[in-house]
């Protein structure tokens, strides 16, 4: 039975990061215990790895054409694999097959991230009572977790990422077949031919996206989100919201929801956003044949955004992924935050993420085979590099000291911005459509006047106020306030750094405010 990915990408590391592939030239089964017992642990939630024997590797890499494996010793391979699966504790049983690659027989072991952790496995395979170790994989190696990593690894115990736990509101039949196989056929993966003839039973246990017993064979949340067509009737407001905005009011507005499942959703929200948003201008440079292209938001950077949230957010939490197009920028908001040891600091002073831990590691898995996002870790130089050749600022990217939430701001090219439009925020000329009926100073501005004392970050006003929602903040108190002159910005206008404070204007008017009590 074959493996529901694709061996080509595989081998060659395009759809699964090299530190969860292990290549062996031969059968080696102390040494595969040991990489077994790593993979079901799991320590950094990637989704466990694989295992391909028959093939010899260079600095981690595999050398091509493979060497293979005697035909004859598959059989007796596989049987022993189950033998050493059984020397794990508690008991793992990972999945094999033998495959023909560039005319040579390889067997591809694929060893899921595990439900029991932390799993132990002896030193040796001798007889009598070995000494039992923890293993994990550091970076593409095989290593006893010691001291700060065993510490981690035991807080682990009994913990499954939500997507990779079963749903018991859910029946196997509420899995469905055709998205199944449209999915196996658009990776190309060589099941893609046997599931024709497959029991739905049999291929969700294959694909991993269905657990439990024969007579209580349960889907898990991530089959449930990418193979059943209505996923929000599990996951509430599992779903793409995207508001373009015309005005920096915010007023003249047009909303449109993504739902389905998820990589259905991501890609068709993308599609809306660049038949509807994105834009290609053309500039002529006097002395250089070749003129410069550049676009208002390059598209590169739009999609890795949007995956990021879909991949990263958490479905426990019943917050849809909220884009809103302002003409400025565009902003993509989940929820939560993100996972430590990443947080407000580090993402404010621009450093280099690394992390060690994921929310959803079998999301990340499917996006990936379907070429929806490049890979862990990848997401934000992604963006980065995309908005740096398209001439356009940083990316901006925040949460807040708990975390709660996670925003990725991506600054339109600088000139798109209209120079009229700009010299009239620059200088803070008041818009009629912002005051009362009355002509006086509209309430929600007077508000927010009086909440800043000295230079203020948008969050620290926004608390003060007490209003959760960033988008309403915006639009309702921050925008009018700055258009109006009352308050202005400390920073450029798409700084990390930026802070508000009142203007002469806005002192006046916090004045007059006290003086009436």
């Amino acid at each position: 039975m074959s493996l529901p990915i694709n061996i080509e990408e595989l081998i060659n590391g395009k759809v699964i990061e090299w530190e969860r592939l292990e290549f062996k030239k031969d059968w080696n089964p102390e040494a595969i215990l040991h990489t077994l017992c790593a993979f079901a642990n799991d320590m950094n939630n990637w989704g466990g790895g694989y295992i391909i024997v028959g093939i010899a590797e260079k600095n981690g890499r595999p050398i091509l054409p493979p060497q293979g494996l005697d035909p004859d010793r598959i059989d007796f391979i596989q049987g022993e694999l189950t033998n050493i699966g059984h020397r794990i504790q508690p008991h793992y049983l990972p999945i094999a097959q033998p495959y023909l690659y560039e005319d040579n027989h390889i067997l591809v072991i694929w060893a899921p991230a595990g439900d029991m952790r932390p799993y132990s496995a002896p030193e040796a395979l001798g007889k009598g009572n070995q000494q039992r170790y923890y293993y994990i994989r550091s970076g593409s190696k095989t290593i006893k977790a010691r001291g700060e990593n065993l510490r981690r690894l035991q807080e682990l115990t009994a913990r499954i990422p939500f997507d990779d736990r079963i749903n018991h509101q859910a029946s196997l039949n509420d899995l469905d077949l055709g998205l199944i196989r449209d999915f196996l056929y658009e990776i190309k993966s060589s099941l893609s031919e046997e599931s024709a003839s497959m029991p739905l039973a049999d291929l969700a246990r294959q694909l991993s996206i269905a657990k439990g017993p024969d007579e209580e064979l349960r889907p898990v949340n991530v089959g449930l989100m990418f193979f059943n067509r209505e996923p929000e009737k599990f996951f509430r407001n599992a779903r793409i919201e995207v508001v373009i905005r015309n005005d920096e009011s915010g007023k003249d507005f047009k909303e449109k929801y993504f739902k389905g499942p998820l990589h259905n959703q991501l890609r068709n929200a993308l599609n809306y956003i660049q038949n509807h948003v994105i834009e290609e201008r053309i500039k002529k440079i006097s002395g250089q044949p070749e003129a410069d292209r550049y676009y208002n938001f390059p598209y590169e950077a739009v999609e890795e955004a949007l995956a990021n949230a879909i991949y990263h957010k958490s479905y426990e939490i019943p917050n849809p992924v909220e884009v809103q197009i302002w003409p400025d920028k565009i902003e993509v908001l989940s929820f939560p935050g993100p996972v430590p040891p990443v947080n407000a600091q580090i993402l404010a002073e621009n450093k280099r993420i690394v992390a060690r831990d994921y929310r959803n590691r079998r999301v990340g898995d499917f996006l990936k085979e379907l070429h929806l996002t490049e890979g862990r870790g990848t997401g934000i130089p992604t963006m980065r590099r995309a908005m740096y050749n398209n001439g356009s600022p940083e990316p901006i990217l925040e949460t807040d000291e708990q975390c709660t939430y996670f925003l990725t701001v991506l600054p339109v090219h600088p000139d798109w911005l209209d120079k009229e439009e700009s010299d009239r925020t620059s200088t803070g000329q008041v818009q009629d459509k912002y005051r009362s009926s009355t002509g006086q100073v509209p309430e929600n501005v007077e508000i927010l006047v009086k909440s800043i004392e000295g230079e203020m970050k948008r969050s620290d006003i926004q608390k003060n106020i007490g209003i959760s929602s960033r988008s309403h903040f915006v639009e309702q108190f921050l925008n009018p306030a700055l258009e109006m002159g009352y308050i202005e910005r400390t920073e450029k206008l798409h700084s990390n750094k930026q802070k508000y404070r009142l203007t002469q204007k806005g002192k006046s008017l916090t004045k007059k405010l006290y003086d009436k009590k």
